[in-house]
């Protein structure tokens, strides 16, 4: 039995997305700038997928812009916002320590061209308070960056109570919503964000395809030159079957949204529950609410995390130590480091996230397994 408990990561494509981007790889391969009949099937193939895109983050189909994924979609927001308020003269950006690597390194990037830069660290709850983005709001502020959701370990942030402090110093609020699309309902309107960015390969969709939700007259500049596709926001032919399948997914995951994720929070307690009971010298890491159903993130006291992942692979279970997008590194956690953790907890912490194809028999098999391979390399460590 193999299992996969690396969602967060990415996700296993869904049988119908796989189906419709076959289909359009082979049908509807028109240009969708072309005014003749192959390029208008195509255009009306983007259309279907803006619309269903639209209505997972319960925005308008005029406010999608397809990206080619999460990363592009906060480097478009983030750098689009940046060159929009440099008429304003404000040139300072708030963001959080818990943030994906796609909005740390692009906050970095503005630094190193002039701009200053405040990033905020978050409660050891892994909750990022508004007092602290508040405090650190100037009025050359031109825009705040906070995740809907943290990637390691799942807790859910006060976006609208931040938006409403950042919108009063005039400043706009772009937040990476990667780990929440597909998985709790969002109402785009309802967060008050200006910007939106979300990735299809997180609930089922092709890797290679998200989009950026910006709110109607929110100040954004193209970052790529060249076509007038997407609204002059985004320049390029767009990659349609990609965005059929992420269309395709988006409907899906609103379907199941609609249905109740309740078994997958039970999955994902259940385990939490059990590891925590059955293995000794270990800790949640981050709040148990708000969180999205899926994730626990849990410290595995003096044991290494690269150690006992390869330990859980062998054993055929597949978990991570946290962003996909920093495997291969040796440093420890960001995430948790910006949580204020002892190197104790953020050395041994693993990342557990479930998704709609886990089942109870995957669950019990990791509590059986985890509490001796513990044991193993706990003892390994003394020797």
């Amino acid at each position: 039995m193999r299992i996969y408990l690396d969602h967060n990561a990415t996700t296993p494509v869904a049988p119908a997305v796989v189906e419709a981007v076959t289909a359009c790889l082979g049908e509807t391969f028109g240009n969708p700038s072309s005014i003749h009949a192959f390029g208008q099937r195509a255009k009306a193939a983007l259309d279907a997928a803006r619309q269903a895109v639209a209505a997972l983050v319960g925005g308008e189909p005029a406010e999608i812009v397809f990206t080619s994924g999460g990363t592009e979609a906060d480097n478009l927001a983030i750098r689009g916002a940046a060159a929009a308020a440099a008429a304003t003269g404000r040139r300072h950006l708030v963001t959080t320590a818990i943030e994906h690597e796609a909005v740390l390194n692009t906050a970095h990037a503005l630094g190193r061209d002039g701009w200053s830069v405040t990033i905020v660290p978050a409660e050891t709850s892994g909750i990022v308070s508004p007092a602290r983005v508040d405090a650190a709001l100037r009025p050359d502020t031109a825009l705040v960056s906070v995740m809907h959701a943290n990637n390691e370990v799942g807790t859910v942030q006060p976006v609208r109570e931040i938006a409403a402090l950042a919108h009063a110093r005039g400043a706009i609020v772009h937040t990476d919503a990667v780990q929440t699309a597909g998985k709790i309902p969002i109402d785009a309107g309802s967060l008050d964000a200006d910007l939106l960015a979300l990735s299809g390969h997180k609930f089922g969709g092709p890797k290679g395809a998200g989009a950026l939700w910006v709110r109607r007259g929110a100040r954004l500049a193209a970052v790529t030159t060249g076509g007038h596709q997407e609204r002059n926001r985004r320049a390029g032919t767009e990659n349609v079957p990609a965005i059929v399948g992420l269309g395709v997914a988006a409907e899906l995951a609103r379907a199941r949204l609609e249905a109740g994720a309740g078994h997958i929070a039970a999955l994902r307690d259940r385990l939490e529950k059990e590891t925590l009971a059955r293995v000794p010298g270990t800790e949640r890491n981050g709040a148990a609410s708000p969180r999205v159903p899926n994730t626990t993130n849990i410290s595995f006291l003096d044991v290494e995390a690269e150690s006992l992942l390869i330990a859980l692979d062998v054993e055929g279970i597949a978990v991570s130590t946290g962003s996909a997008c920093s495997s291969g590194t040796l440093d420890p956690s960001h995430v948790l480091r910006g949580m204020g953790l002892p190197p104790r907890r953020v050395q041994s912490a693993l990342r557990f996230s479930l998704g709609a194809t886990t089942n109870e028999a995957e669950i019990d098999r990791v509590v059986t397994v985890l509490p001796e391979l513990v044991r193993k390399l706990r003892t390994l460590g003394r020797s």
